[in-house]
């Protein structure tokens, strides 16, 4: 059976499917054909029903619950590693919760837009952008502040761009809890035995990943564009580590607590589907 698997091609995602997508692992009769686009990109055609296996946002789930379940495996959740909010300019926490800023965001849904609507109800002048554009957008003066993600919290500092607030500290103030940011879900319409061995090959590809820490390199350059090489390494430590190889009884509660908080604010449609293949 060959299966559509959609990721993202920053460091984290090409890190941790590499040993699929470059047949290093067996298998086990399965063959994939991956798809590399955006986060925000994937939560969209998640939406679509495109995908049989993909990366998406926590916060998007939300919204293709009842066509997907969540894998144990390939999650990005961890502590300190959540969304910045930066500016041009010192600005203090307090100017945004007036309300007047205009803010570019990776996404609508994004985790890290959720977490910004979290920390910030006030702040709803919300733009979306790619990602890699947000840091530019702020230093030719189109935003007030800009939400980012991925590699760029180590790359702001260096262009003259300040730190706002850390929204995953917020997050892990708020509910003692890591911050759940990207998740691999499979389509729930495949054969149970499918979405189990998928979940088994995810878990073996990340495991591979960590114990052949240069096997994967070739592969992440090639989608890392012009990013140095010490910063790749950064953003891979920071997003892939014990949860993505399994969320273990920790990562569940804390995937767990963002749902049930989302659904007590009414920020996410009711599901009563479950969120995570049988374990």
């Amino acid at each position: 059976m060959n299966l559509s698997i959609g990721f993202s091609p920053c460091p984290n995602d090409c890190f941790m499917f590499d040993a699929i997508v470059n047949r290093r692992i067996d298998l086990e009769g399965l063959s994939f054909t991956p798809h590399l686009a955006d986060v925000e990109a994937l939560n969209r055609e998640t939406f679509a029903g495109t995908a049989d296996i993909t990366k998406l946002s926590y916060h998007a789930y939300a919204y293709c619950r009842k066509d997907y379940v969540l894998l144990d495996a390939g999650s990005a959740l961890g502590r300190n590693c959540g969304p910045l909010l930066i500016s041009a300019r010192p600005i203090a926490p307090e100017e945004v919760r007036a309300g007047q800023l205009r803010i570019a965001i990776p996404g609508v849904y994004t985790t890290a837009n959720f977490l910004l609507g979290l920390a910030f109800p006030e702040a709803t002048d919300r733009t979306p952008l790619v990602f890699s554009e947000i840091e530019g957008a702020l230093l030719d003066g189109r935003f007030d502040a800009g939400l980012i993600i991925h590699e760029n919290r180590f790359t702001y500092e260096a262009k003259g761009l300040h730190k706002v607030v850390d929204l995953g500290e917020f997050w892990e103030q708020e509910t003692g809890t890591p911050i759940p940011l990207g998740a691999i879900a499979v389509r729930r319409s495949l054969p149970d035995a499918v979405q189990q061995t998928v979940n088994r090959l995810v878990r073996r590809s990340v495991e591979y990943a960590f114990a052949n820490r240069d096997a994967s390199l070739p592969y992440v350059r090639a989608h890392a564009q012009e990013m140095d090489e010490a910063v790749m390494y950064k953003h891979i430590d920071l997003y892939v580590n014990q949860f993505s190889v399994d969320l273990g009884d920790e990562g569940v509660r804390a995937v767990t607590t963002l749902f049930d908080k989302a659904a007590s604010l009414n920020l996410v449609p009711a599901s009563n589907e479950p969120l995570f293949l049988p374990r």
